[in-house]
């Protein structure tokens, strides 16, 4: 599909308050998602607890000529680990969870490294991703679509104990003592969520719900297409080239259907899929609502009214934890580029960024409804725009 500017200047306006240069950032936009065959996007720069300005482009739907807004519910990939931490944070700020304790303290089964038994995988370590556990092939092979048909409990017990249908030792563990070896795991942050159903007595969406979804007035947020009106769910695409066509027939077969078209310079959409690890990357939100989880970090746990976190657990999640390291804080990552604080995410036919200065107070929302490109880049355009104003 190719972006017009016409189809750029038709996706209309979300919000200006006149502090950013439109036609610039309109440019900007255009030129990204033409490159990278994007059809639709959302940008947003939160400041003082609201979106200052925001501005969607291209379609949420191209069969059915669906606008994108700020409005429209996305899954939002590793953006949602964020979601997990402030979870097990807030159960830290109540005393429910050491982060340097054994994660067994918490869990009614034993979870062990096969490979070091007697080394204790902690609360820590998966926050930070260096409890040596990895994300095997039964990981990518859980996504399916529609709603997961396991629960998060049976998925974690099945993956991670000695006997259950998706243990396997050599894929699912390095064989490096926990806390030695950096490893970005998705595996970790569904430990996590299990933690929290396991302390609070609650299913982690439940938890969720309850605990930041309600106080932040994220209303429409889920982690299930059940509890959602999917009238204003958007849709992954995949862009099928010359080039890709064959890597996508056999790396996209569970996402589409069996008569798709896969005629090349197409966009095609993906049904609407989900996995059992929901903890990691299953959040479905909206600019709009998560604009308000990253007002409350950039204002001190605060929302409106409600707070979810205090300013000094803020701070330790906002702080480098690994030696050596210059990115990794308790989940959120810290940037090169103006050591702006966030996450990204990145799932078939999507991708999301989150990022926010600690310093300038400005933070920065972008939605895309495919996963080509680096919308991280783009961020950064957006960033230095607002900056100069």
């Amino acid at each position: 599909m190719k972006i017009t500017a016409a189809l750029i200047l038709a996706s209309g306006l979300l919000f200006s308050c006149n502090s950013i240069d439109s036609n610039r950032l309109d440019d900007l936009a255009e030129a990204y998602m033409t490159e990278n065959h994007v059809p639709g996007m959302v940008c947003a720069v939160v400041k003082n607890g609201d979106i200052s300005w925001g501005k969607s482009y291209g379609k949420a739907n191209l069969e059915k000529s669906v606008a994108m807004s700020r409005e429209g519910y996305m899954n939002v990939a590793s953006v949602t680990k964020t979601i997990t931490a402030t979870a097990i944070m807030q159960l830290w700020e109540q005393g429910e969870i050491d982060l340097d304790q054994d994660i067994n303290h918490y869990l009614a089964v034993d979870i062990k490294s096969p490979y070091f038994p007697d080394v204790p995988i902690t609360v820590k370590l998966l926050l930070t991703h260096t409890s040596s556990l990895v994300d095997g092939s039964a990981y990518y092979e859980s996504y399916a679509c529609g709603d997961p048909e396991i629960s998060l409990q049976e998925w974690i017990v099945n993956y991670l104990l000695q006997g259950g249908r998706f243990f396997n030792e050599d894929e699912n563990f390095l064989p490096v003592k926990p806390g030695e070896q950096y490893q970005y795991s998705n595996i970790g942050f569904g430990l996590l969520g299990y933690i929290v159903e396991s302390v609070s007595g609650l299913s982690f969406s439940e938890y969720c719900s309850l605990n930041i979804f309600d106080p932040l007035e994220m209303t429409g947020s889920s982690f299930y297409l059940q509890d959602m009106d999917l009238s204003n769910h958007i849709l992954p695409y995949v862009y099928i080239s010359k080039e890709s066509r064959d890597e996508i027939v056999n790396n996209y077969a569970t996402f589409l259907s069996e008569d798709a078209d896969f005629s090349p310079g197409k966009n095609k959409a993906l049904c609407l899929y989900s996995f059992p690890n929901i903890p990691d990357g299953l959040l479905r939100t909206s600019v709009e609502e998560l604009s308000h989880f990253l007002s409350a970090y950039m204002n001190g746990g605060q929302y409106n009214g409600s707070s979810i976190l205090k300013q000094s657990t803020i701070d330790k999640m906002l702080s480098l934890q690994l030696e050596g390291d210059g990115s990794q804080g308790l989940c959120w990552h810290r940037s090169e580029f103006e050591s702006l604080w966030g996450h990204g995410g990145n799932d078939p036919g999507l991708r999301t960024s989150m990022f926010f200065s600690r310093d300038t107070k400005i933070g920065i929302i972008i939605f895309q409804n495919s996963d080509q490109g680096n919308p991280f880049e783009l961020l950064e355009k957006i960033y230095r725009l607002e900056k100069q104003n």
